[in-house]
C-alpha cells in the first residue's frame, strides 16, 4: 500500500516526514501542495488538515497531520527501533521533538522564512535564537553521536532538516563542526533523501 505525503518542497516540517517514510523504506507518493496559490486554505485540503498546513500523510485509512505526530504514528507502525520503549529513552527522544517544535522552529526555521518567503518575523531575533540552539547542540553532540541515543531516533530526523538549512535563513554553521559531523551522519544513512536547496546558498 503506498502511503501519499501532502507537502511543499520546501516545507522542513514536511520534508521530515519524507525523509523518515525512504529511510524506512515505505512507498510513498508525494503531493505537492501550491501553498503560495493557497491550495492549502480551500475545502478539499481542509479536509485533510483543519489547520490548513502541511504536511499531511494519508496512510491506507488512517490520515495524520502535525511533522512529529506523524514521526511518532510511522515509528510506532513501521520501524520501532527509531522510538525508544523505556520511559527515560522516550523521555529523551520527546525534549528533542519539544525543541523541533520550540527551538527549531523559532531559530533557523524562522530566520528560512524571511530569506525565502519574506515572513513579517524579527529576522535578528530569530538568527539569535537559531545560534543560541546551535551552540547547545554543538555541546551536547561531543558527548553523543546523536541527539537522544547512541543510534538515531526520530529526535534526529526532527530537527534536522532546518538545521542542515540554516544557511538559507543566514545563520552560518561554520562554528559547529560537531553539528555539522551529525547532520553528515544523518546524510550517510542509507536511503537519505535531501530537502530541495535555493538558490540562496
Amino acid at each position: 500500500m503506498t502511503a501519499k505525503l501532502y507537502r511543499h518542497e520546501l516545507s522542513g516540517h514536511a520534508h521530515r516526514v519524507e525523509l523518515f517514510l525512504s529511510l524506512l523504506g515505505r512507498d510513498y507518493q508525494l503531493v505537492d501542495v501550491d501553498l503560495v496559490g493557497g491550495e492549502h486554505r480551500q475545502e478539499e485540503f481542509l479536509k485533510l488538515n483543519p489547520f490548513g498546513q502541511v504536511p499531511v500523510l494519508v496512510d491506507g485509512d488512517v490520515t495524520l497531520a502535525d511533522s512529529t505526530a506523524i514521526l511518532v504514528y510511522l515509528a510506532r507502525k513501521y520501524g520501532e527501533e527509531w522510538l525508544p520503549t523505556d520511559p527515560l529513552g522516550q523521555a529523551r527522544v520527546q525534549r528533542w521533538l519539544s525543541v523541533a517544535s520550540g527551538e527549531v522552529a523559532s531559530g533557523p526555521g524562522a530566520a528560512r522564512l524571511v530569506t525565502l518567503f519574506k515572513a513579517p518575523l524579527d529576522h535578528q531575533r530569530a538568527k539569535e535564537t537559531a545560534h543560541k540552539l546551535l551552540g547547545l547542540m554543538n555541546d551536547h553532540l561531543k558527548e553523543t553521536p546523536f541527539l537522544a541515543a547512541e543510534r538515531p531516533t526520530i529526535a534526529d530526523i526532527a530537527v534536522y532538516s532546518y538545521v542542515a538549512h540554516a544557511p538559507e535563513g543566514d545563520v552560518s554553521l561554520q562554528d559547529y563542526p560537531e553539528v555539522r559531523d551529525w547532520l553528515g551522519r544523518i546524510e550517510a544513512l542509507h536511503h537519505f533523501v535531501g530537502m530541495k536547496r535555493t538558490a540562496t546558498v
